[in-house]
C-alpha cells in the first residue's frame, strides 16, 4: 500500500497514469539553465538529490508564490543535499528575468519544445475558461541521488507545497 503525505505519493503507483511511478527511474533530461550551461539528471547521479519541480509559467501569480517558497526554503533542501531544479517551457531569458526579478538562486531550465514535460507525464490538456490547451500541470518530482524517483506531488497547490515536499525528504 502506498504511504501518502498530503497529496503526494511516496511509494506505489501514482494517481495520474501518465506519470512516472513512485521507485521508477527517473526520465532522463538535459536543459539549458541559467546557470549559462545545460544541466542533466547525470550531473547529480551520484552526487546529489533532486526536487524537479515542473510549473506553467514565468512571473504568473501562482509560479511566483511557488518560486519564492522553494527560494526561501533552499538552505534547508541543500541541508538535505537536494538541488532544486524548476522546469517550465519558458526560454532561458525569460527565466532569468524571473530569477533576477525574485532572487531565485537556483537554476531554471528551459523546455521551450516541452519534450521532457512530455516524458515526466506533465504535458497535459489544461482548461481555462471554456478554453483547452496543452500546457505544464504543476507537479513535482524528488529523484535520490541514484536517480530514481523517491516522491510524486501531482496537482500541487502552490501553498504550503515546498513545505511538504521539505518533510517528504525526513
Amino acid at each position: 500500500m502506498p504511504y501518502c503525505f498530503g497529496n503526494a505519493i511516496l511509494a506505489g503507483v501514482t494517481i495520474e497514469a501518465s506519470l512516472p511511478r513512485v521507485g521508477d527511474p527517473a526520465p532522463d533530461f538535459r536543459l539549458p539553465s541559467t546557470e549559462g550551461k545545460d544541466i542533466g539528471l547525470d550531473d547529480f547521479k551520484g552526487k546529489q538529490a533532486l526536487v524537479l519541480y515542473f510549473y506553467p509559467r514565468d512571473d504568473t501569480p501562482g509560479c511566483t508564490q511557488e518560486a519564492c517558497s522553494f527560494r526561501d526554503l533552499l538552505k534547508k533542501f541543500e541541508a538535505h543535499n537536494v538541488q532544486v531544479l524548476g522546469v517550465s517551457t519558458d526560454t532561458v531569458r525569460s527565466h532569468k528575468k524571473f530569477q533576477e526579478k525574485y532572487g531565485l538562486t537556483f537554476p531554471l531550465l528551459a523546455d521551450t519544445d516541452h519534450q521532457v514535460a512530455e516524458r515526466y507525464g506533465v504535458w497535459q490538456e489544461k482548461k481555462f475558461m471554456g478554453r483547452q490547451y496543452m500546457g505544464v500541470a504543476r507537479t513535482t518530482f524528488v529523484i535520490d541521488d541514484h536517480g530514481v524517483l523517491k516522491a510524486v506531488f501531482p496537482n500541487v497547490k502552490v501553498q504550503g507545497h515546498a513545505d511538504q515536499v521539505l518533510a517528504a525528504l525526513d
